[in-house]
């Protein structure tokens, strides 16, 4: 869209949809390039606004990738609590950790926002914002405690809640790691002795989870 078609939103209901065409084209940008190279004049152009037009909508580039990551939140616990009360029988710890890792690893952009998300973007936005952030991933983790809980009664809610923090806190990390700029990425493939830098996510992150679950539980 060409910025002089852009027409300032009026009506509740513009003005919503303004804000949900500026998160899809962030979504969209930060998926293709990764959410650091992403400026706010990319988010602009690819909806056809000037950059000043844009934050009467957001305050900064971070808020607008907050609030994807708060969305993130809500669309990868509700799978997982989901699969989690879908396991048979009584679940073991390597299945719950595989649960978690896959529903993570597939989201490769949430799990590159998880890790932005304490180092940069709650660090340019109000306070206020972070309020709202942290308040919306606190009600993201309901279902999936009452689904720990369902499957898992011998888990203490403190150790649920350690269990969640240590998967996303993983799987920010990995993922920063597996997907390493493209000259280093050549340089890991090219010399041998650096093979042990090439990760793999998903099966990483299974492993320490299921090792870690196993802990709490008293079954390792």
């Amino acid at each position: 869209m060409d910025t002089a078609d852009f027409q300032r939103a009026r009506s509740p209901e513009a003005k919503r949809a303004r804000e949900a065409a500026i998160l899809d084209a962030a979504r969209e940008l930060g998926a293709r390039a990764g959410i650091r190279q992403v400026t706010l004049t990319d988010i602009a152009a690819a909806v056809g606004m000037h950059k000043s037009a844009l934050l009467r909508y957001f305050e900064t580039r971070e808020e607008i990738f907050l609030r994807l990551t708060a969305d993130g939140w809500h669309e990868w616990t509700r799978d997982l609590a989901a699969r989690i009360r879908a396991l048979p029988g009584d679940p073991e710890p390597a299945a719950v950790a595989a649960a978690f890792a896959a529903t993570l690893a597939a989201r490769g952009m949430f799990c590159d926002l998880l890790a932005q998300a304490p180092m940069n973007l709650e660090r340019n936005v109000s306070l206020e914002t972070v309020r709202a952030f942290k308040l919306a991933t606190l009600a993201a983790r309901e279902d999936l405690f009452a689904a720990l809980a369902e499957r898992l009664p011998a888990l203490a809610q403190v150790d649920a809640l350690d269990l969640i923090a240590t998967a996303v806190s993983l799987a920010g990390a990995f993922w920063q790691i597996a997907t390493p700029g493209p000259d280093v990425a050549r340089l890991y493939r090219e010399d041998p002795r650096l093979a042990h830098a090439v990760i793999e996510v998903e099966p990483r992150l299974a492993r320490i989870l299921a090792a870690t679950l196993a802990g709490m539980l008293g079954r390792g």
